[in-house]
C-alpha cells in the first residue's frame, strides 16, 4: 500500500510517499534509517543489528503471537526520510477491556511535513482496526525500548533505551499528543563502600524473611533461573504502565537475546526458605561505546569490543529489578541494591546508570540518596484520543 500526502508550501506542492514495508528491500530500509539518521552522533548508542532486525521479523519473534505489526516508510523528493511501526498489542486490549494501539520505531528528518504523513497513516491504520486511542513510543513487551527522550540530550545513552532528536517531542505534540506518563534515570557515583544505613536494612531484611542469594559463578549458573526470572518480572510488573504478561515462548526468546551478554558478577538472585526465587536484579557493564566503535554490528570484529567492554569497566547499567508482591515494601530491594553496590565496588565500578523508572515510582527513586546521584535523563509516553 502507497499512500500520496500532498502538502502545500508556499512556492511548490511537495509530496510525501508513506510506503507500507512488504519487501525484504524496504525492511532493509526501515531497518537502516536511524542508523542513518544518528551516524557520527556522539550520545546515540546503535543497537545491535541483528537484534533489530529478529524483534521486528515474524518468523523470530514470539511477540507475534499475541500482536500484529505493520511498518511505513516515508519519501520525500525521492528520498527516505522517517518510518514508523503500529502495534496492536492483543493481551493488552484484553487486560484493558479496549484496543490502545502502539506507535514504535518513529524516526523523521525535522520536516513537519514528513512528520505529520508518518504519524497520521499510523492513526489511520489504529483507528480502521478499532483502536480508540494511539500512544508511544512503545514496542512489543516492556523488554523493547520504549519512551521518547526529552531531557538528557547531551547524554550517552544506553543499549537498551532509546535516543532521539530534541526536536521530535514538538512534532508530536504539535500533532495533538498530550504526556500520558514519564519515565526518569538517575546517574550514581557508588563510592568505596556499601553505605551504612542500606548494609544494615539489607542484613535485617534478610533475617527477618529468612531469605539468601543464589551463589553465581557462570553463564550457565544464571539460564537455568531464568523462567523464574521472568516469572518473578510477570507478577512485579503486571500492573504498571504498559506492562503485559509475557508468554514462556517469548520468555525462551528474550533469554537468547539477553542473556548471551551477562556478567554473573552483577546478577543478583534471592530465593526463601524453599529455595523459591523471590526477587532479582539485574545489571551489566556498559556496551554503550563498544556499540558505538562497532556500530551495532557483532561480526566480524564488533564482538571483540562488546567482550572486553563485559570484562573491564568503570560504566555499570541497571537494567531490571523485580520482586514478588508478596515482600514488596519490605525492604528487598535494599537486600539487591547492596549486593548489587559491593559487585560494582569489587569491580571497580566508578558511574552507575539506573534502569528507566517511572516518575511515580518514589520508593525506588529514594535508594538512590544513599548515593552521589542526579537525575539526568527523562522519557515520555505520548497518548491521544482517536
Amino acid at each position: 500500500m502507497v499512500e500520496i500526502k500532498e502538502v502545500k508550501t508556499k512556492s511548490v506542492s511537495v509530496k510525501v510517499e508513506i510506503k507500507e514495508v512488504k519487501t525484504k528491500k524496504e525492511f532493509r530500509k526501515f531497518i537502516n534509517f536511524h542508523y542513518q539518521l544518528y551516524k557520527g552522533n556522539p550520545y546515540w548508542v546503535p543497537p545491535l543489528y541483528k537484534d533489530e532486525v529478529d524483534t521486528l521479523s515474524k518468523d523470530k519473534n514470539p511477540a507475534f503471537d499475541y500482536c500484529d505489526l505493520t511498518m511505513w516508510n516515508a519519501y520525500k523528493d525521492g528520498e527516505l526520510k522517517g518510518r514508523i511501526a503500529c502495534i496492536l498489542n492483543h493481551n493488552q486490549e484484553e487486560k484493558e477491556g479496549m484496543l490502545i494501539a502502539r506507535f514504535g520505531w518513529i524516526d523523521f528528518v525535522d520536516d513537519i511535513e514528513v512528520s505529520e504523513a508518518l504519524i497520521q497513516t499510523a492513526e489511520r491504520f489504529a483507528r480502521e482496526h478499532g483502536a480508540v486511542k494511539l500512544t508511544g513510543p512503545m514496542g512489543f513487551c516492556d523488554f523493547d525500548k520504549q519512551g521518547l527522550l526529552v531531557e538528557g540530550f547531551e547524554e550517552l545513552g544506553s543499549m537498551v533505551t532509546l535516543y532521539n532528536h530534541p526536536y521530535y517531542a514538538g512534532h508530536i505534540e504539535r500533532l495533538g499528543y498530550d504526556k500520558d506518563v514519564d519515565m526518569i534515570e538517575h546517574q550514581m557515583r557508588p563510592g568505596d563502600q556499601v553505605p551504612e544505613q542500606l548494609e544494615r536494612l539489607s542484613a535485617l531484611v534478610l533475617k527477618r524473611f529468612n531469605l539468601k542469594f543464589v551463589p553465581l559463578k557462570k553463564t550457565k549458573d544464571v539460564l537455568k533461573y531464568a523462567k523464574g526470572i521472568f516469572t518473578v518480572l510477570n507478577e512485579a510488573y503486571v500492573n504498571l504502565h504498559g506492562v503485559t504478561l509475557i508468554p514462556e515462548r517469548q520468555m525462551e526468546y528474550l533469554t537468547k537475546q539477553y542473556f548471551s551478554f551477562i556478567n554473573p558478577d552483577y546478577i543478583k538472585l534471592v530465593t526463601n526458605d524453599k529455595d523459591e526465587l523471590v526477587a532479582f536484579g539485574i545489571a551489566m557493564p556498559s556496551l554503550s561505546k563498544a556499540l558505538q566503535k562497532s556500530n551495532g554490528r557483532l561480526f566480524p570484529f564488533g564482538f571483540i569490543s562488546v567482550l572486553k567492554a563485559i570484562r573491564k569497566n568503570d560504566t555499570l547499567e541497571l537494567y531490571f529489578v523485580g520482586v514478588k508482591p508478596e515482600l514488596q515494601d519490605k525492604g528487598v530491594n535494599a537486600v539487591l541494591m547492596a549486593e548489587m553496590a559491593k559487585s560494582a565496588i569489587r569491580n571497580g565500578i566508578k558511574i552507575a546508570e539506573s534502569s528507566v523508572m517511572l516518575e511515580t515510582n518514589t520508593k525506588i527513586q529514594a535508594f538512590w540518596k544513599h548515593w552521589d546521584n542526579r537525575l539526568h535523563k527523562r522519557r515520555r509516553f505520548y497518548i491521544k484520543d482517536l
